[in-house]
C-alpha cells in the first residue's frame, strides 16, 4: 500500500512578493492566492473576496490582512473571514513551509 504525502509543493517563498501576492492555478477549488506579509509570514486564501468575489491577490496588504480592491473590505489572512463590520469569509487554505519551499494541504485543494 503507498500513501500519498498529504502536502503538495505550490512554490517557493522569493516568488510571493513581501506585501504581495501570487496565485496558484490548477486547483479544483479555484485560485488559490499566496501571500507574504512584512513579517515573512506566507498565507493563502481563495482568490476571491467574499462580498463581490473581487480578486484578493490585487488588494493591499497590511499586517496579516488584505484590503479587497474592489470595495474594501478587509480579509484577515489567518483565517480569511472578513473584519467586523463586513462578515463573510473566503477559503482559507493550511500552508506549511520548509526552508524556501511553500506547501497547500492536497486534501484542501479539492472542491469543497
Amino acid at each position: 500500500m503507498t500513501t500519498v504525502d498529504p502536502w503538495i509543493f505550490v512554490s517557493k517563498k522569493q516568488d510571493i512578493p513581501v506585501l504581495g501576492a501570487r496565485i496558484v492555478t490548477g486547483a479544483a477549488a479555484g485560485p488559490i492566492a499566496l501571500f507574504k506579509t512584512l513579517d515573512q509570514t506566507i498565507f493563502a486564501v481563495l482568490d476571491r473576496c467574499p462580498h463581490k468575489g473581487g480578486p484578493l491577490s490585487q488588494g493591499i496588504v497590511h499586517g496579516h490582512a488584505v484590503t479587497c480592491p474592489i470595495h474594501a473590505w478587509n480579509i484577515n489572512l489567518e483565517n480569511g473571514c472578513a473584519i467586523a463590520p463586513d462578515e463573510g469569509c473566503a477559503r482559507h487554505f493550511d500552508v506549511k513551509c520548509v526552508d524556501e519551499d511553500v506547501f497547500l494541504r492536497r486534501d484542501q485543494l479539492a472542491v469543497w
